[in-house]
């Protein structure tokens, strides 16, 4: 039965972890000092290395951090790079790249990142060959495919954090709605973390009662309604907190984190990451997010999720959409 859901990786063939846990983030603006934060309040390393161009800010932000270890268990905190504090890390956390502009798509990043990808991956792939490389600046779709075409890394060790955050941003609204924990709702986004995510109507559900249990067509006008602007504020929420603020950070801070703890702790827990499709609802060669069991491996497992046809239909296009932007890429 369960060889039927689960799908193994057939790259995943990474050595258990060395102790100390170490990590490096490269790129310290607001997601990746929001990932930090959250790494060391939520004890994921024993090591912690930040590396970023602007040497006398990160200087300033590791002696804040530094300040706060007295109430919190004890992580090495470093700045460097993967060249040198960070050599053979397990994890390299890539949050580097220019920031999305209000109104712009996430997509549209995507010449201007690949350019500052070419030059940091070099370094991973000499100090940290056997590292998993979690991708989390967008379009993190398109920048975790770029890696691993670049790093020539196994599929496994090659995560982006894809749909983490838009999946609890859509367990978090209908959880509000329904007037329940948000950690009762199991519901996911699937696709492209942007504009072509695709909502998986046919499987959420509260306690196993699903939320649509006769099809989308069978909802009254009301429902629908009320369903497709939960969906709505899923997809735009990143615009609208980026009009108000500037940018995200602290959602997908605790996000990373979760992502983070699934792999050092070996917790074989399900996340929506984007990693690489080969042939699963026939989709092949681009990255993108379903769910997926994270280990100390990477991506040990996919499952195997029964969607609606016209949510397969909609997974098909967000892929089709990724694979045409790659393409302009050469």
């Amino acid at each position: 039965m369960f060889e039927k859901i689960l799908i193994p990786n057939s790259s995943a063939q990474q050595p258990s972890f060395i102790r100390p846990r170490k990590g490096v983030i490269i790129g310290l603006g607001q997601v990746g000092l929001a990932c930090a934060y959250s790494f060391l309040i939520q004890d994921c390393f024993d090591e912690l290395i930040l590396q970023d161009i602007a040497p006398e800010k990160l200087e300033g932000e590791i002696m804040d951090l530094s300040h706060g270890m007295p109430f919190i268990s004890p992580t090495d905190l470093k700045m460097g790079t993967v060249a040198d504090e960070g050599k053979d890390a397990d994890i390299v956390i890539i949050t580097a790249g220019v920031a999305q502009k209000q109104g712009e798509s996430r997509l549209s990043l995507v010449e201007r990142n690949i350019a500052i990808y070419k030059k940091i991956l070099a370094d991973v792939v000499k100090y940290c060959p056997e590292s998993i490389i979690l991708v989390v600046s967008n379009p993190v779709d398109i920048m975790t495919h770029a890696t691993l075409k670049i790093t020539g890394f196994p599929s496994s060790r090659v995560i982006g954090s894809g749909t983490a955050l838009d999946t609890a941003r859509f367990r978090s609204l209908l959880a509000k709605e329904m007037g329940i924990d948000s950690r009762s709702v199991h519901a996911y986004i699937i696709g492209e973390h942007g504009d072509s995510e695709v909502p998986v109507w046919s499987t959420a559900n509260v306690g196993g009662v699903k939320i649509v249990p006769n099809g989308w067509e069978n909802l009254t006008p009301p429902e629908q309604k009320i369903l497709s602007g939960i969906y709505d504020n899923v997809k735009n929420a990143a615009y609208e907190i980026i009009k108000r603020k500037g940018s995200t950070s602290y959602a997908i801070g605790l996000a990373t984190s979760d992502i983070v703890k699934a792999i050092v702790n070996s917790q074989e827990r399900i996340l929506t990451v984007s990693g690489l499709m080969t042939g699963m609802y026939g989709i092949d060669d681009i990255c993108l997010s379903i769910p997926r069991v994270i280990n100390e491996k990477g991506i040990l497992q996919t499952v195997n999720l029964t969607l609606h046809p016209e949510e397969e239909r909609l997974l098909q296009n967000s892929a089709q959409i990724l694979k045409d932007i790659f393409k302009q890429l050469g």
